[in-house]
């Protein structure tokens, strides 16, 4: 998959270790691995155009006295659909405590009580009051800027910003390194960080969709790079879709996060009639593919949907929850005095490249941790706040297998220029990014069926061969993978919904294994069987 024409010139020298992204996954991993020397390569300025700062809800972690790893675990299965790797989800579950105090340790200040106490709050599908907060709505935040400062203030490691990785150097059966390009991806040099272990924390897949909560960065390139490389995808089909977008025309979308259904907010339509009931027992505390489905269905039918905080939250809403209150107020809705206008928007991907419980891929030399990652550990929906959970076990468990299996440090030449391309791709306005993203929403997004399906293959081919920019070609693959995956899974589970398979099929519990070569496969016998 490798073309003659982006491969790097050789260079001299080994870096040790190279992190791909400045989220949770890679900073966390960093502060790990010290006082070893990693470099940190960053599309934007560490913790900017990563989705683990725009976590509204929380980390879930089974502390208080009433709960248990059991119950978390159980929740962790219930929500997955039946098809979480249990033994995953234990071992992510039974060292969250953990990670909760060495985020502690790093100056995340977690919400107390009057007895300092952590506070802990409840989500939808939780059984327990388990979710780790920041003022309400601003845990992601809060922990970024506590890692950011700490990793600025660590000596071992190397934060180069501003450098979009394009491409994994494959040496046999070894990833070697990372092909980036400066300047936020602009500049016509290339550079390669040749390395002893690359690990990949390049986050999701949000902007393959024309409505998302992610940022701009989260365009699935590193599943498309990891794939296009070799390696092992898991479970790209199942794409979660977060009920509680704020649709005020946005791009991101800003997020209704679900604390507000937690304390109390209802959903109800334009007709003031609160529909989730009449759908699920939970109500609005169902599944999120559930309540995104229903709030989906009102929004199509003419009806609206709208969150309303007027009784739960009231005058309490800018203290409470002071990020959703400003995205409101920007629009000119006072979510004290009016219900919230919301919409379906893509906020998580359980696909992604295929790790074990050390975050090992399929490939020797390449780790991955965060939401570029399939570690079975969501199954085919995730948990509320199970993600940012899962960055911090599996990014620490990485940091303990790289130190096990390269025990020496190492380093040399650290970088090296991999010649000139002028074959840019400028992803924020790139037309070919638009056309992708409305084909996804359109025929792979909340509602699936084969016909959508088909026509979404159909254009994500036509896209791949005519526009062959590196760059895209990873963003594009991500995209077939996920329409592969939907084609081959003739069901419905979680957040994957085939109206003409509407109903959940015994054949099908089980978790999807795919190369890229093989989703070439699918899409090509798809569409001439259609065709024919």
């Amino acid at each position: 998959m490798l073309t003659d024409h982006f491969r790097p010139q050789s260079f001299n020298g080994i870096d040790d270790i190279v992190i791909v992204g400045g989220g949770l996954a890679g900073l966390f991993c960093a502060l790990k691995l010290s006082p070893r020397p990693v470099t940190v390569l960053a599309a934007a300025p560490i913790g900017h155009g990563a989705s683990s700062a725009w976590a509204q809800g929380g980390i879930a972690a089974a502390m208080s006295p009433g709960d248990s790893i059991d119950s978390h675990v159980a929740d962790t299965l219930a929500a997955g659909a039946g098809i979480v790797d249990e033994k995953m989800a234990r071992r992510m579950v039974s060292e969250g405590p953990a990670r909760i105090h060495d985020l502690l340790s790093y100056g995340v200040p977690f919400d107390r009580d009057l007895e300092g106490h952590l506070l802990l709050s409840r989500e939808a599908a939780h059984s327990e009051r388990r979710i780790v907060r920041v003022k309400g709505d601003m845990a992601g935040r809060a922990i970024m800027e506590a890692l950011i400062a700490t990793v600025r203030a660590t000596p071992s490691i190397r934060a180069m910003e501003g450098y979009v990785v394009e491409e994994l150097i494959r040496e046999g059966r070894f990833i070697a390194g990372v092909v980036a390009r400066p300047d936020a991806g602009q500049s016509r040099k290339r550079i390669s960080f040749p390395a002893r272990a690359v690990v990949l924390c390049s986050g999701g897949v949000g902007h393959l969709f024309a409505v998302t909560t992610n940022p701009r960065e989260a365009s699935g390139q590193g599943v498309g790079m990891a794939a296009r490389a070799g390696a092992i995808i898991a479970d790209p089909e199942f794409v979660q879709f977060h009920p509680t977008a704020i649709d005020i025309g946005r791009d991101p979308a800003p997020l209704a996060t679900e604390a507000l259904r937690g304390d109390g907010a209802l959903l109800v339509n334009r007709d003031g009639r609160r529909f989730m009931l009449d759908i699920h027992p939970d109500g609005e505390l169902a599944p999120r593919d559930i309540v995104s489905r229903g709030v989906f269905a009102e929004v199509a039918a003419g009806r609206g949907a709208f969150l309303d905080c007027r009784k739960a939250v009231g005058e309490h809403f800018p203290q409470a929850f002071p990020t959703v209150y400003a995205s409101c107020k920007a629009a000119g809705i006072d979510p004290v005095t009016q219900p919230i206008p919301v919409v379906p928007a893509v906020h998580y991907h359980m696909g992604g490249i295929l790790t074990d419980a050390e975050g090992r891929t399929s490939i020797d030399g390449l780790w991955a941790a965060g939401e570029v990652t399939s570690t079975g550990v969501h199954g085919a929906n995730r948990l509320a706040s199970n993600s940012l959970l899962e960055a911090v076990v599996f990014a620490a468990r990485i940091a303990e297998n790289i130190q096990g299996m390269l025990p020496a440090p190492r380093q040399g030449n650290w970088s090296g220029n991999a010649g000139e391309s002028d074959d840019l791709v400028t992803v924020e306005d790139s037309p070919q990014l638009r056309e992708l993203r409305r084909t996804m929403s359109a025929h792979a997004g909340v509602i699936r069926d084969r016909a959508g399906l088909l026509t979404a293959a159909r254009t994500v081919a036509a896209l791949e061969r005519a526009t062959p920019r590196l760059r895209f070609a990873n963003i594009v693959t991500t995209a077939k993978l996920i329409v592969a995956g939907a084609l081959m899974r003739e069901e419905s589970r979680g957040g994957h919904f085939r109206s003409d398979f509407p109903e959940p099929r015994a054949q099908w519990q089980h978790r999807t294994f795919m190369t890229l070569e093989e989703a070439d496969r699918i899409v090509a016998d798809a569409t001439e069987t259609a065709s024919a």
